[in-house]
């Protein structure tokens, strides 16, 4: 099992180009799974993959759910281990995908977190504009809103990635795939602000044993591309200065997505900047407009109460 194992995780990293976190993932999945397999079964039995049957696979979940974890663990776990059958399948190693028929746990519905547009202008103005540091962390921000960009596909940026003559920005997405992505003028001005204060040059000159990177768009003291981490820890530490407190930077990739729905943009056209595959991963940005609206009905209209109340406000009006 250890060798299918190995050879999966290896096609996912090189033909299927998963992303170092997924196979992370995965990988420890697979061995939390291994391990349960291997004290499930009988002593005299050997754990290999034509042993394993739908039974060990819910039995594994249902230990886990009991371990307390997360719903959405269990149906990352589940995901995985249909991903690992199904290439066994494909390899001809069998014949059935023991994990097909496990159904997997049901998740609540949760609703993405959104800024509003003037919490977004309010964090634009948080990073100093004087420091290099500065301008690069606005650049960030600025850069992340405009595209709605994951996080690992801006540390991927290069700056021959930026088309200033067309206004656009060519990123890679899960799986290797590239897509263009309109820029915005603001964040244009402010990568161009960063770039004038932190030449590469200059950066190259201070790289003190680090690992240089001229190509990247964005770069740490050391003239090195920053980290996912890195950029999660710059959004907290500007973000943690509103009123709701820090964020995640995929929250800017939602906001940005419901922003542009709420001025009409076509949500095909979303769909297309988001790098959704599936339409119905984009659709959850009308559901959080709809929840939207109605929250701004409820309090601005003046007869959203209840009929009770709105009969007494009638009652009052009456009375004058």
């Amino acid at each position: 099992m250890d060798r299918a194992i190995r050879a999966f995780l290896d096609v996912l990293a090189v033909q299927e180009g998963a992303s170092p976190q997924t196979i992370r993932a995965y990988t420890s999945d697979l061995a939390q799974f291994r391990a349960f397999a291997l004290a499930a079964l009988k002593p005299r039995d050997t754990l290999t993959v034509e042993s394993i049957e739908a039974g060990v696979i819910r039995e594994f979940l249902a230990s886990r759910d009991r371990a307390g974890e997360k719903k959405s663990s269990l149906a990352r776990k589940l995901a995985c281990l249909r991903s690992f059958f199904r290439y066994l399948v494909r390899v001809g190693r069998l014949q059935a995908n023991p994990a097909e028929d496990v159904r997997a746990p049901k998740l609540p519905k949760h609703l993405p977190q959104v800024l509003t547009k003037d919490d977004v202008g309010a964090l634009m103005e948080f990073p100093p504009g004087e420091a290099r540091e500065g301008l690069r962390d606005r650049a960030i921000l600025e850069t992340l809103y405009s595209t709605g960009a994951r996080v690992s596909e801006l540390v991927g940026m290069d700056r021959q990635d930026i088309s200033r003559s067309e206004g656009v920005v060519r990123v890679r997405g899960k799986g290797g795939k590239e897509r263009v992505i309109p820029l915005s003028p603001l964040a244009m001005e402010a990568i161009d602000a960063y770039h004038a204060q932190a030449p590469v040059a200059a950066v190259a000159g201070s790289n003190a044993g680090g690992v240089m990177d001229s190509a990247a768009v964005f770069r740490n003291r050391r003239g090195g591309r920053l980290t996912t981490r890195t950029i999660a820890r710059i959004v907290a530490k500007y973000s943690g200065q509103l009123s709701g407190g820090a964020i995640h930077p995929h929250t800017l990739r939602h906001s940005f997505a419901t922003h542009l729905l709420d001025e009409g943009a076509d949500l095909r056209a979303i769909q297309e900047m988001l790098g959704h595959v599936s339409l119905s991963t984009t659709q959850k940005y009308t559901h959080l407009a709809t929840d939207q609206l109605l929250a701004l009905y409820d309090r601005t209209h003046p007869r959203a109460g209840t009929a009770g109340e709105a009969g007494d406000g009638n009652k009052q009006k009456g009375s004058r």
